[in-house]
């Protein structure tokens, strides 16, 4: 199982097309907020099931604030992360994770790609395909494997 995961698009989404086209087919597409009006073209453009949450700059999205799912044998929970002082850091965010007793966080709002395993937690931030703020601010996505064995395996990509 392939899952594209992004955030942060501003309703600039030229990239996230080139995105698509680059790793398709995929089996879901996660977005971690801050779509701004094109949830129908992230949606429709996936072919595939899509898992979206709003963002600090979704002012009129019916979206919701966070979810929680599964993938694999792996609970996940999405959220954006403005509400955990992620930009502060992600202590916060994991420390709500391991409370509801989820195997994957998965947020945005810092524009920065993360993957950070630690212990039977891993938090996963994309970056950003449209403003990314990390050293070299190159466009950032995240792949998420399911091997033969159902085991997670997350790849930070550029464009």
């Amino acid at each position: 199982m392939k899952v594209l995961i992004v955030s942060d698009t501003h309703r600039k989404n030229d990239n996230y097309i080139k995105v698509l086209e680059r790793v398709s087919p995929v089996d879901m597409v996660i977005h971690c907020g801050d779509i701004e009006g094109s949830e129908y073209l992230i949606a429709e453009s996936a072919g595939c099931p899509v898992q979206m949450v709003v963002g600090n700059n979704d002012y009129f999205s019916d979206l919701p604030r966070e979810k929680e799912f599964t993938i694999g044998r792996y609970k996940v929970w999405l959220t954006h992360g403005h509400n955990y002082y992620v930009s502060m850091g992600n202590e916060t965010i994991k420390k709500e994770a391991r409370a509801r007793g989820v195997d994957i966080v998965m947020y945005g709002h810092t524009h920065k790609p993360v993957v950070d395993r630690e212990g039977d937690l891993t938090a996963v931030n994309p970056g950003s395909l449209t403003y990314p703020r990390q050293e070299g601010r190159r466009p950032s996505y995240i792949l998420m494997d399911l091997d033969r064995k159902g085991e997670a395996h997350f790849t930070i990509n550029f464009l």
